[in-house]
Order: structure tokens, then C-alpha cells, then sequence
């Protein structure tokens, strides 16, 4: 069964690389604009589900992981800043305070699905104006929600970080995904076994 990541994502597609199952991707095209009274759960649930049916209804016969994250900080959505200017503000807002990352996943050949939503806690240490103008030169995170790379020099902004998965903060929680494939009869250790016997 064809396997496909229904995300543009190379953060996301370098993650999925690391179970070594062949896979392609696909941009799924779907609005994500929250909905009226829609929580960050609902919402990061709801677009991994979409960007998976979405994609799974234009290639029967497939598998597709759909994915989603949503960064609140006392329940206020923090997006990605995009710009210089924009990741200062956000990165002062953020200091001192406790994040949730909510990382959506799904996996749907079409038919059924399975979802799982895995919540990230990262508690941001107080940072001054010069560390923040530093990270953001080194690492320029623009496009991650948050303004830190927790995979790199982001880290380093953190007092601590608690969840059930350390993938699910770069954005594809591999634990829980690993166990939704084995649900649908792909096992990433028996796939890396066969290729390997392949080659």
C-alpha cells in the first residue's frame, strides 16, 4: 500500500524518513482557519484529519499520514512569526511562560482512520533581548510556530519540556505513529527488514 505524507513539511518528511518506509508527499490544500469556539485540540485534531481525507480521496488505495500543530501559551494561538520583527515580539511574549504544542496525527486509507492529538509542555526560561536577537540570528526560525527550534539551538531557550513523545514537538509524533501503521498492517521494522534482505 502506497504511503503518503500529506504535508509540504521538511521537517515533518525528514522525521517520517527516520522509520524507513518509502513514502511520497503531497501539500493537501485545506483551510485552517479555526472555526468558532474551536480549541487548539479540536482544531490541530480536526486539520490532521482533513489533510489526510483530503489526500486519501485522491489516491485510492493509499495510506496517508495527515499532521497538524497548534502553539498556545494561556490558551492565545501563537503562529508562525514569518518575519525578523515579528519572532522578537513573540519570543518576548513567550518568556517565562508555559507553551502547549498540541500535535495532531492521522492516518486514513480512505476508509477508516485513527487520530491522536499529543501535547507538548514547554516551559520557556526568562530571556533578555540580547539572547533573544542571538537565537534568532543562528537559527532563524521563522517558520516554526513559537519562534524555537526545539530539534536545534531552540532548546537552549527552555527551562523544560514534558510530553510522551520528543518527536511530536518538531511537529509528526513517530511513537504514535508507528503504532497507528502497525494498526494498519505497515510495520516499520519489518519494512526496514525486508528492504534490507532486498539489498
Amino acid at each position: 500500500m502506497p504511503l503518503i505524507l500529506a504535508s509540504s513539511s521538511r521537517y515533518r518528511a525528514e522525521l517520517l524518513s527516520r522509520l524507513h518506509v518509502p513514502f511520497t508527499t503531497q501539500s493537501p490544500d485545506v483551510d485552517e482557519s479555526p472555526r468558532p469556539g474551536e480549541t487548539p485540540h479540536e482544531l490541530a485534531l480536526r486539520l490532521s484529519v482533513d489533510k489526510a481525507r483530503k489526500v486519501a480521496q485522491q489516491h485510492p488505495g493509499s495510506l496517508v499520514i495527515g499532521a497538524d500543530q497548534v502553539a498556545t501559551v494561556n490558551g492565545e494561538a501563537i503562529g508562525k512569526p514569518g518575519t525578523h520583527e515579528k519572532a522578537v515580539a513573540q519570543l518576548r511574549h513567550l518568556s517565562g511562560q508555559t507553551v502547549l504544542f498540541h500535535s495532531a496525527l492521522c492516518v486514513h486509507d480512505g476508509q477508516r482512520f485513527e487520530a491522536q492529538d499529543v501535547i507538548t509542555r514547554c516551559i520557556f526560561r526568562e530571556l533578555s533581548d540580547q539572547e533573544i536577537e542571538t537565537y534568532l540570528s543562528l537559527d532563524l526560525p521563522y517558520d516554526t510556530a513559537g519562534s524555537a527550534k526545539a530539534e536545534s539551538l531552540g532548546i537552549s531557550l527552555m527551562d523544560a519540556m514534558h510530553s510522551d513523545d520528543p518527536t511530536a514537538i518538531i511537529g509528526l509524533p513517530l511513537i504514535a505513529l508507528s503504532r497507528m501503521l502497525r494498526s494498519f498492517g505497515v510495520n516499520p521494522l519489518a519494512a526496514s527488514l525486508t528492504e534490507g534482505c532486498a539489498t
